[in-house]
């Protein structure tokens, strides 16, 4: 039965990840599909160590018929592969737009610049990827040799290796724990995680393997390594940066020089390069940009918005982005002051709350982001963040428009299914802040 689920799996992924995201419905069929395939498999399968390899092997083959593929659902590889042009070139990839970095460098201009160019969906905007992923593009762009399909391969294999190493990880931190080993079949062979790493290459693997690591060297007492594959996270995302009030409201963590060394060292290593020809200005001024000027796929701040819209009479983003911050901001502080963790999936349920409350708050939730937080929840008994990953499918029907406008019926479907599995989680008492230590 198991080697029919997977073949079938291997069928829709084969079928879903060509079709481009104009074709909604045939997307949310095939990938509902293959959802409901994932949780047969979960529930047919057991723990014995040979049924892993097989899993191993399976999601594997599931990556690599992806390969050769063109990604159809984004277009964000243009933008790695231009910075790491710019880097192999020896251009400072912060310093101009893209267009303005063409019009200035006539010179170096090539035929496969242009093309990635007219791919781009940001060429009027600085870069915003810090430099450990400018690294990480380069790399890409050697394997590209200008050439965009060889540039592509390059970045997938790389992503790959990243995923094969989250698989282990997470396994390793599984059986340290006594969790059940199955659950690491809801990562594997998650449709959302399969088109969104290997397919449309986008890095938040990356960021779930440095936090898994962190956990795993925590379980070890090896707190400077602990300390630099934190750091190393916030230096391909950023975002990880906000779990600080983790460690500072644990005393054993906070009053340990070990811990603040590795991260004080490979944090400076993934940010000194900004301080290059003040690279940072422009890092923080498109950091600015997407803060206060996108939205897509949110909840509660399109909530707040409707109350703008009717009080001002127009899109209060500029201040409504800032109030949000301010109350994430506060609720991350407030969380882990209340809810002191004691061991490594204690501090796993911490970090999953604190990335759910970000996420529920932002104006922007691109389908990707959650992936980090439901590698780190399948450490725990929490399930809502896997109830997300497949109702996040539903946000792709704005691009199926031809003016990209989201459909209030299929935010209202998506964020149904995501609070009522949240409401779910803090019924059956899996919530860390459901504890009455928290609540006093």
């Amino acid at each position: 039965m198991q080697v029919a689920i997977w073949a079938w799996l291997m069928v829709g992924v084969f079928l879903l990840f060509p079709m481009p995201r104009l074709y909604f419905e045939p997307i949310l069929v095939v990938f509902s599909g293959c959802f409901g395939l994932m949780l047969i498999f979960y529930k047919s399968s057991s723990n014995s160590k040979n049924n892993i390899w097989w899993w191993f092997l399976g999601g594997l083959l599931l990556r690599l018929i992806l390969l050769f593929s063109f990604p159809s659902w984004s277009d964000d590889y243009a933008r790695f592969l231009w910075d790491g042009e710019l880097v192999e070139l020896g251009q400072n990839p912060y310093l101009e737009t893209p267009n303005d970095w063409l019009e200035s460098n006539p010179d170096l201009s090539t035929p496969y610049l242009k093309k990635l160019l007219s791919l781009m969906n940001s060429p009027d905007y600085y870069s915003v990827y810090p430099p450990s992923n400018q690294l990480i593009f380069w790399i890409g762009s050697k394997g590209a040799d200008s050439n965009l399909e060889y540039g592509i391969v390059a970045l997938r294999i790389l992503l790959i290796i990243v995923e094969v190493a989250v698989f282990w990880i997470l396994l390793g931190l599984l059986k340290k724990h006594q969790k059940n080993v199955k659950n690491l079949i809801l990562y594997w062979f998650n449709p959302l995680v399969i088109l969104e790493i290997t397919g449309n290459l986008h890095f938040e693997g990356l960021v779930l393997m440095a936090l898994l690591l962190a956990l795993w060297y925590l379980s070890r007492e090896k707190l400077a390594t602990f300390g630099g594959f934190w750091a190393l996270a916030i230096g391909i995302k950023i975002l990880p940066l906000m779990l600080v009030p983790t460690f500072i409201f644990k005393e054993k963590i906070r009053k340990a020089p070990k811990f603040w060394i590795g991260f004080a060292f490979i944090f400076a290593l993934s940010f000194l390069p900004l301080f290059y020809q003040n690279s940072w200005q422009y890092l923080l001024e498109s950091l600015r940009l997407y803060q206060g000027k996108f939205e897509f796929n949110a909840s509660v701040y399109y909530l707040f918005r409707e109350v703008g819209f009717w009080i001002k009479g127009y899109n209060t983003i500029a201040t409504l982005t800032k109030i949000l911050s301010g109350i994430t901001l506060i609720g991350i502080v407030w969380i882990s002051w209340k809810k002191r963790w004691n061991s490594p999936i204690e501090l796993a349920e911490l970090w999953v709350l604190i990335y759910l409350l970000y996420l529920i708050l932002q104006p922007v939730v691109h389908p990707w982001y959650i992936i980090p937080v439901l590698g780190l929840s399948l450490l725990t008994e929490i399930r809502s963040v896997l109830v997300w990953t497949f109702a996040a499918i539903l946000s792709y029907h704005a691009y199926s428009q031809p003016s990209f406008e989201e459909n209030p019926m299929f935010l209202w479907i998506e964020y149904a299914l995501v609070f009522l599995a949240l409401a779910w989680d803090w019924k059956s008492g899996v919530f860390p802040f459901k504890s009455k230590k928290l609540l006093e």
